[in-house]
Order: structure tokens, then C-alpha cells, then sequence
């Protein structure tokens, strides 16, 4: 690996965590389309999207660092009166509650899912078939409904829906904010508390898969590493904060256009034997 391909997926990491269009199955499909060897080493792509998560996750804590601190407070002051009495509170614990079915399913089916269900087809499959959807239920969902509306419940089942991200192609952010939009939630709305979601997510896998790059070290790529940490956090906050102001104007159809293009793209080089349809 090099330093301008950990830029690279440093960069593919920090964009696709947060947009609707799976940075687990870029990070999947870029090294694939170029033929990279990093695709191949498994001990290496583990240990490496260690810091790519960790990149996104400073990203989106700088982000909405004012916001974590105060439903923090609020969960805190909750605890301390065993009583939801405001709306703070009601979202901090929609999000503890919403973290759980991830955290659990990806606890125990990650390593399965990761050697089982990342074949560069199937993929491209979850591309078109979550991008249909996503731009269907957008379409025909009311937006009478805004984070105010977020409770305990809802973030429980918006919860279980991130969970089934898992799959690479998915997408983490894009079946949030679809479920998020099939119950009238906001388009801008949908997305914030997808990505605030998203936080307590990718800092316990990062610390999870930590674990492995404790006992292996950076293999002699800490130049590599450094590089793609950094351009994750960079594009991880520019995509936030620009995703955010252009859902207050636009529907999710062009990231239906892109996933399908993208999904286009895959299947001519496997029909063409450009590559193969696994890994």
C-alpha cells in the first residue's frame, strides 16, 4: 500500500461513511476496480480501517461536538432523576437505545458478514436494490415530522434498522435515513440523526477492531496510516456538513443515480472478466 492509495481510501472512507452509498462496500469495490493488493491482505485491511473509522468518527465528533455535549448533559441529568422530562433527554437516550442492535449484531456476525457476504457481485446488488428503495420511500414520505419528534422508541427502531448495514453494499447512513423518511421525518432531520447514530457505532468497532492493530502494529505502513486518518476526518466533516445543507433543498434521487452507476460499473467488468465477480 502507498501513500496516495491510503489517501485515497482515506478520502472514499470519510465520503461514503456519512452519504447513503456504503463506505463498506467502496472500500470493497475501489481496491477491486484498481486491482490493488490491499484487497488480498486481510490482516492489513483490518488493522487499516481501524483508522479510517477513527478518522470519520474525529470528523463527525468535531462536527457535532456541540451536540454530543449537550445531550450527553442530558442523558447525565436523566440518570440523576430517573425521568425523561425534555426533548434533549428523549434524543439521548433514542440514541443509547439505537446503538444496541448494531453494537450486538455486529458483535457477533461481523466476521461472517465480512467473509462470507463481501463478494464484489452481491455488493453491486445491495447498490441497486437499497438505492431503489431509498429514492422509492423518499419520494412518496410525508416531512411532517423533525427531530423534536425523535423519542425512544423511534430511535430503537431506527436502531435496528442501521443493524442491517452490516452487509456491505447497504449502506449504514442509507437505510437510517430510509427508515427515518418512511415515518415522516425530515430529509435534513433524517440525516442528522443518522449520522449522530453513526457515532457511538464507529467508535466501538474502532475500538473493537483496535484490539487487532494493538497486536499487530502499523506492519511497517505508519506513513500510510497517518495519511488515511487524516483524509478521512477531512472528507468525513466536508460531507456532513455539505450532505446536511443540501438535503434542505433535494430529494435522495442522485445518490439513487450514483449507486446505480456504480453497480453499472461492476457488473461490465465482471461480465467483460475485467475482474472477478469475488474476492
Amino acid at each position: 500500500m502507498t501513500i496516495f492509495q491510503a489517501i485515497v481510501l482515506g478520502i472514499t472512507q470519510g465520503a461514503t461513511e456519512f452519504a447513503p452509498v456504503s463506505s463498506s462496500g467502496h472500500l470493497i469495490l475501489v481496491p477491486w476496480l484498481f486491482n490493488w493488493s490491499i484487497v488480498n491482505d486481510v490482516a492489513l485491511n483490518k488493522t487499516f480501517d481501524v483508522a479510517l473509522h477513527m478518522g470519520t468518527l474525529i470528523g463527525a465528533v468535531v462536527y457535532f461536538r456541540r451536540d454530543l455535549w449537550r445531550y450527553l448533559g442530558a442523558w447525565i441529568v436523566s440518570i440523576r432523576h430517573r425521568a425523561i422530562q425534555t426533548q434533549d433527554q428523549r434524543l439521548a437516550w433514542a440514541l443509547v437505545v439505537g446503538t444496541i442492535p448494531g453494537a450486538v449484531i455486529g458483535a457477533v456476525f461481523e466476521d461472517p458478514i465480512q467473509e462470507h457476504l463481501g463478494a464484489p457481485w452481491l455488493i453491486g446488488v445491495m447498490f441497486v436494490l437499497f438505492g431503489v428503495v431509498l429514492w422509492w420511500v423518499d419520494a412518496r414520505s410525508p416531512s411532517d415530522r423533525g427531530m423534536d419528534s425523535i423519542g425512544v422508541k423511534t430511535g430503537l427502531g431506527l436502531g435496528m434498522a442501521q443493524a442491517v448495514a452490516l452487509q456491505p453494499g447497504v449502506s449504514r447512513s442509507g437505510i437510517t435515513m430510509t427508515a427515518a423518511r418512511w415515518i415522516g421525518i425530515d430529509r435534513e432531520s433524517a440525516a442528522r440523526f443518522s449520522f449522530l447514530l453513526a457515532i457511538p457505532i464507529i467508535a466501538g468497532a474502532g475500538a473493537f477492531k483496535g484490539l487487532d492493530l494493538v497486536q499487530t502494529g502499523f506492519q511497517g505502513y505508519a506513513s500510510e496510516f497517518f495519511w488515511g486518518f487524516v483524509s478521512s476526518a477531512v472528507s468525513g466533516f466536508v460531507v456532513i456538513w455539505g450532505l446536511l445543507g443540501y438535503l434542505r433543498h433535494h430529494t435522495f434521487k442522485v445518490f439513487m443515480y450514483y449507486r446505480l452507476a456504480v453497480a453499472a460499473l461492476v457488473f461490465v467488468m465482471i461480465a467483460t472478466g475485467a475482474r472477478s465477480a469475488t474476492i
